[in-house]
């Protein structure tokens, strides 16, 4: 098939919870990393690169045009450009897309793109008022102006505004992420034991998949002396995950009565990805085998209450764009953003209410048999570093791919601020 773009090959960090291994890594640190390792597997020529496209949603302060910083990081050499793209949790699929289209454009033929998030250091904020002081207090010409400015300080100026929170809220609904789940569980009558056991679901199959995993991952060396000389799993997955444990846990968002625990949701989590791409004739000149190709990719937009359903509307405009039907797929990535959210678009998928009244379509999509559905678990057991999310699960589902001999897989995620998104792969077996 002609016009497809070539994934040549592709590498990620391991992904560690929020506070843990990779605290101490910046996001421009992890990127460099994947982009290091990737360059470093492949022994590509990065001269070769027309441009590096990195996804990142919290993009920090200090590296502005974080793609740029990890290019030259990398060694990237300096007269090639590198841009930072943001789609929320799909901002890593939002960065493959792009070199696609600018591949079919003629701007470029060799990318590097890939996404990366340091939920870690996702740092906290003052309030505008308490920044007004800062300001008044930082322009007094005297001691005593900086004293009478500092008088004006109350104890509530020093309280912070929490930027993960600020982050995982949409302005437009008032919700926040956990808070959609919480919408889709009623809606569709999800309840609290179908979430937990498909989060334990997810964490068996992620430990299974342990070995599996460490295909895509290169080892990173961290400088905090509490955690291993070398990183080379995720450490998100529990081997004592049991259902007794998850029913424990007490809601999160609707204390009251709620069914969206820390145990059934996504995790929070450091780590990058990145893959190298480029067209199907650069890659022949230069005798690349690939991994996989990207054959069709769609976003549609959604009711940011109900965000969750995003993949919906993005495999419905997929569908209609490329003519395949999700049964078509070997394998099914849907991103585990929340237990309920999942679960939701499988029972949609399924609904021809849905695919008439939601999408304008005569017939359901079709949901996926649960044996091909995030075969090496998900988000929930892997975690979700938002901006890095979408590049991996194009990363593993085409290793999957590989490891299966088999020809497609649908990749899918929903989008906080009601958006979806939806991408085919293949391989030529």
């Amino acid at each position: 098939m002609a016009g497809r773009l070539v994934i040549a090959d592709g590498i990620r960090t391991p992904f560690c919870r929020m506070g843990t291994d990779l605290a101490r890594l910046t996001a421009d640190d992890l990127g460099r990393i994947a982009v290091d390792a990737l360059l470093t597997r492949t022994g590509f020529d990065p001269g070769l690169v027309d441009e590096v496209i990195f996804g990142c949603v919290a993009q920090p302060a200090e590296a502005a045009n974080l793609a740029r910083v990890i290019a030259l990081r990398a060694g990237i050499p300096r007269g090639t450009p590198a841009v930072t793209v943001q789609r929320n949790c799909a901002s890593g699929l939002e960065a493959l897309t792009q070199a696609e289209e600018k591949a079919a454009a003629g701007r470029g033929q060799v990318f590097i793109v890939g996404g990366v998030e340091s939920m870690s250091r996702i740092p906290l904020f003052f309030s505008e008022t308490a920044a007004r002081r800062f300001r008044r207090m930082a322009r007094a010409k005297s001691p005593v102006a900086r004293l009478e400015a500092a008088l004006h300080f109350r104890l509530r100026d020093f309280r912070p505004r929490v930027g993960l929170e600020l982050g995982l809220t949409d302005p437009i609904s008032g919700y926040n992420m956990g808070e959609t789940a919480e919408v889709l569980a009623r809606e569709w009558k999800i309840s609290r034991e179908d979430q937990d056991a498909f989060a334990l679901a997810s964490h068996r199959r992620a430990v299974a998949a342990r070995l599996k995993l460490r295909e895509e991952i290169c080892p990173v060396y961290p400088t905090d002396r509490r955690s291993p000389p070398a990183l080379t799993d995720d450490n998100g997955p529990r081997h004592d995950a049991s259902p007794e444990g998850l029913a424990r846990l007490k809601p999160a968002f609707d204390r009251q009565c709620g069914s969206v625990t820390p145990g059934n949701a996504s995790q929070i989590t450091d780590g990058a990805a990145a893959l190298l791409v480029m067209t199907e004739e650069r890659a022949e000149e230069l005798g690349i085998e690939p991994l996989g190709f990207l054959a069709g990719a769609t976003y549609a937009g959604c009711d940011p209450k109900r965000m969750g359903l995003g993949p919906l509307h993005a495999l419905a405009r997929l569908r209609r764009a490329t003519g395949r039907e999700p049964a078509d797929a070997d394998l099914v990535e849907i991103n585990e953003a929340f237990a309920a959210q999942v679960l939701a678009v499988l029972k949609a998928l399924d609904s021809k209410s849905f695919a008439r009244d939601a999408l304008g379509e005569d017939r359901p999509l079709g949901a996926p048999a649960r044996e091909i559905l995030n075969v090496n678990g998900g988000a929930i057991a892997l975690g979700h570093p938002v901006g890095a999310s979408g590049t991996r699960l194009v990363l593993t589902a085409l290793h999957e791919l590989r490891r299966r001999k088999a020809r497609r897989a649908l990749v899918t995620l929903c989008i906080g601020g009601g958006q979806g998104a939806a991408v085919w792969l293949e391989r030529d077996n």
